[in-house]
């Protein structure tokens, strides 16, 4: 019997780029949940994969792609990457139709350079889906409103049900939508599975080409490690050979196999945020590791939460990247992105919120109670260190945690558990 749908958040964005463009690429991660949530919001439907019918669709897609392209609309095209080709005849019918949402395009990897002739821009717009947010799989109870605290709603008093125990299960399970509702050994299973799929499969089909599944293990092996940090190619590279050269990869290797993952949308990067300060201290442009979701990192290393427990301090870098993963996802439903801050000074900070009319907050991620004092004046001093008179005061700054209670600080400075928060 199929499963109920949980709603998500990106359904109401998926309708707004329907309604004002004639395609949408919903682009993500496989098991996230695209195929799904497009089902929801289309009328006709084509599954490139399906095996009975594959081959007729890549030959359809080799002499008449347009006949793919029949049946009501929004018509979804599911994996259109495995025919490229699909994407010039959709554009094409855009054009032609002049009416928005026509198609809804899914795409679990990008396609090689030059599959595409036209980019689609002012045709086909886009949209990023990742796992599940704990909002949206309900663990997060949704009492502080992040859209709210940035139109200046101070109000936050609320308590989060989610004890330390079941944050780490949610991290070693992490957002797939088939694992929200499976039996913790099942939810585990089918985190490894991912992985073994990417280690084995999916790496080498995005470009084509063959790649080594004991050098992928060592990589994410190594990104798992270094996980919600700055590490460099070269760090990496070093942490994969363990003082063996033998066993290490080129820099130049490391790069093209972190362009595959990033293709496959297995990785995505925290870039770095670039204000106007008063002073005129660097500011590092580095990105922070990060998967698409924390379970990959549990995954490679075969951790249970049991285990996560046992070391907390790896714990803490993993509810990074677990907040990082919820703040994406509650940040595309208000206009904005996420970046991470660090100058030369040596402050920094976990994660900034921008949204694209200029507002701004800053955010640190705390498992615990211990460090709030010392996480809220790092967030007073990126304050004072922005130049108000370029750009506008942080509409709030917060500490993400852990714990159960949320409230404010006598310096401003919020404090909301990760299970009371929401777009």
């Amino acid at each position: 019997m199929e499963q109920k749908y949980l709603a998500r958040i990106v359904d109401d964005l998926l309708q707004e780029r329907l309604a004002s463009s004639g395609a949408v690429l919903v682009e993500g991660p496989k098991w996230c949940g695209k195929t799904r949530t497009s089902m929801e919001a289309s009328k006709s439907h084509l599954f490139m994969q399906d095996p009975d019918k594959r081959v007729s669709y890549m030959k359809a897609a080799d002499t008449k792609p347009s006949l793919l392209l029949k049946g009501d609309t929004p018509r979804l095209l599911d994996e259109w990457q495995t025919a490229p080709v699909l994407w010039d005849a959709v554009r094409y019918a855009v054009d032609m139709r002049g009416e928005p949402g026509q198609f809804i395009l899914t795409g679990s990897a990008v396609p090689v350079d030059n599959a595409v002739q036209h980019t689609g821009t002012g045709r086909i717009a886009r949209l990023r889906m990742r796992p599940m947010s704990l909002f949206e799989s309900k663990e997060s109870n949704g009492s502080v409103s992040m859209k709210a605290l940035f139109n200046g709603d101070a109000d936050i008093d609320a308590l989060s049900e989610l004890t330390i125990e079941q944050i780490a299960f949610s991290i070693v399970r992490g957002g797939w939508p088939a694992s929200v509702k499976a039996s913790p050994k099942t939810a585990y299973r089918h985190a490894v599975d991912y992985v073994e799929a990417i280690i084995n499969q999916d790496v080498s089909r995005v470009d084509g080409i063959e790649k080594s599944p004991a050098r992928v293990r060592a990589l994410l092996w190594s990104l798992a490690r270094n996980i919600s940090t700055l590490a460099t190619i070269r760090t990496i590279r070093n942490d994969i050979a363990m003082g063996d050269e033998e066993n290490s990869l080129s820099e130049k290797t490391i790069s093209q196999y972190l362009n595959a993952l990033d293709r496959i949308f297995v990785t995505e990067n925290l870039p770095a945020w670039n204000p106007a300060l008063r002073s005129k201290t660097a500011i590092r442009t580095s990105p922070k590791r990060q998967f698409v979701d924390p379970s990959i990192a549990t995954a490679v290393m075969r951790l249970t939460p049991e285990r996560l427990l046992d070391d907390f301090n790896y714990f803490g870098f993993l509810f990074e990247s677990l907040c990082d993963r919820d703040l994406r996802i509650y940040a595309d439903a208000i206009d904005g992105e996420v970046f991470h801050y660090r100058d030369s000074s040596g402050l920094e900070t976990d994660a900034v919120v921008a949204l694209n009319d200029g507002r701004w907050a800053a955010i640190e991620m705390k498992l615990g109670s211990k460090e709030i004092e010392e996480a809220a004046e790092h967030l007073l001093k990126l304050r004072n260190k922005v130049n108000t008179d370029k750009m506008k005061e942080p509409s709030f700054l917060m500490i993400l945690t852990g714990t159960e209670l949320a409230y404010r600080k006598q310096d401003g400075v919020l404090v909301v558990p990760i299970g009371c928060l929401k777009s």
